[in-house]
């Protein structure tokens, strides 16, 4: 995701590569009917908009064609959250998986937006199956592309995948405005592992935002102490919900995922990247699936909270959504 200067450097199993070699276990025929593939009619036109008031102002969320219905802006008081550039660098969801082989980063790494070799260009590599928009909610089905097409590589790995487009499904719902929380964007993302691979190792980027730079202060929640504390800049995960801030506080993003308990599976954790030389910061949220015997196909979904305001808002919003869920 982003492009290769701004690759994400998660864990190495996050961050990730491509492979032109792939095991038989992970090869999947051509002919193969993706178990994602509904018979909901395509939508060509990805270019829509939500809005809803939130305090002094609109949070308005659109999503392109571009991207292939992935959310390529979100404005909240005069000031744009995301930097989007080529096809990574947006509010999206990916996932990378081992193939039947160690895990290393984006070697098989179904994304939203599309392709790394989409680039800036106006066409996606993934595919749109549908997307509605109305008033202040969204909801979108889609086919991911792999970031990494055959033969290319992330760092010294080249890429497992065979194809540029993945039979890996992706279906997300977004809504702004939560409870009495109107600065509070309820997040559901569902992944579709298709039949004939083989993976033991999954990592879900469930969701990640990247930012303007100008969003340089990272923070933590402390649940315990219900505050914000500084963060360094890591590259890194922990277990806390992440805040990125402009100095002055007057406009925050966070994100926040209840405990989802699932087998085999681990998460959320949060982690936050400062890419100084592209000029770009990013936060994220990951669950991993993990199972020696082989991940069937089927779906894993996520619940988040995207939280927009100024910093306290940010903070109040991120202990309401502490208190109600902190005994599931």
């Amino acid at each position: 995701m982003a492009n290769q200067a701004v690759d994400r450097v998660l864990r190495n199993d996050i961050v990730i590569s491509v492979k032109f070699f792939i095991p038989r276990a992970c090869a999947v025929a051509a002919l193969t009917i993706p178990a994602f593939a509904s018979a909901i009619a395509a939508n060509s036109d990805g270019n829509t908009t939500i809005r809803a008031t939130a305090g002094p102002s609109e949070i308005m969320i659109k999503t392109t064609e571009r991207l292939a219905g992935a959310i390529d802006s979100l404005t909240w008081n005069g000031k744009e959250f995301i930097d989007s550039a080529d096809h990574g660098r947006q509010l999206q969801s990916a996932s990378n998986l081992n193939c039947g082989t160690p895990i290393t980063a984006e070697t098989f790494n179904p994304t939203e937006a599309g392709s790394r070799m989409d680039g800036a260009g106006n066409k996606s590599s993934s595919e749109l199956l549908e997307i509605r928009a109305a008033g202040n909610e969204l909801t979108t089905s889609s086919k991911m592309a792999f970031w990494l097409a055959p033969g290319l590589k992330s760092g010294a790995n080249l890429a497992k995948n065979t194809t540029v487009l993945s039979d890996h499904g992706l279906k997300k719902n977004v809504k702004i405005g939560y409870k009495d929380m109107p600065n509070v964007i309820s997040y559901d993302v569902t992944f579709t592992l298709p039949p004939g691979e083989h993976h033991t190792n999954a990592v879900f980027e469930a969701l990640t935002g990247y930012m303007p730079p100008e969003f340089e202060q990272f923070l933590q929640f402390n649940p315990k102490s219900g505050t914000l504390e500084p963060l360094s800049d890591g590259p890194g995960e922990g277990p806390n919900p992440v805040v990125l801030s402009v100095p002055d506080g007057t406009h925050a993003m966070g994100i926040f995922a209840p405990p989802q308990p699932a087998p085999d599976t681990t998460g959320p954790t949060y982690g936050r990247f400062r890419f100084a030389e592209a000029k770009v910061v990013k936060w994220n949220c990951v669950f991993r699936t993990d199972n020696d015997s082989g991940i069937g196909p089927g779906e894993h979904t996520f619940r988040m909270f995207v939280v927009v305001g100024d910093l306290e808002t940010v903070l109040s919003s991120m202990s309401a959504l502490h208190s109600e869920f902190q005994d599931q």
